[in-house]
């Protein structure tokens, strides 16, 4: 299932290993290849700011959501995209 809604209208996006985000949560999704999101990684996780739902796989892509927290994922920010565009179609696929 690639998202759901909920009783308040919010869409759910699944991220992948049964995880799930609220659409209206997110900032940014974003690859963390770049100097600077690997920074705001870092200092997330001193900070005790990251949430990571790889299920020990390898990030590819980081989640920024509002109240400064980011998630890591194991999907590219494409695939996520994709995600929340087929959810907002009424497709329902994994």
């Amino acid at each position: 299932m690639a998202s759901r809604p909920t009783r308040s209208n919010e869409h759910l996006v699944h991220v992948g290993f049964g995880n799930f985000v609220s659409m209206s949560k997110v900032l940014a999704i974003v690859t963390p290849s770049s100097a600077p999101i690997q920074r705001m990684i870092r200092e997330g996780k001193r900070d005790h700011l990251i949430i990571d739902s790889t299920s020990g796989r390898r990030t590819k892509g980081a989640v920024v959501l509002d109240g400064g927290k980011i998630m890591l994922v194991a999907i590219t920010p494409e695939a996520v995209a994709g995600r929340v565009s087929g959810s907002r179609r009424g497709q329902v696929g994994d």
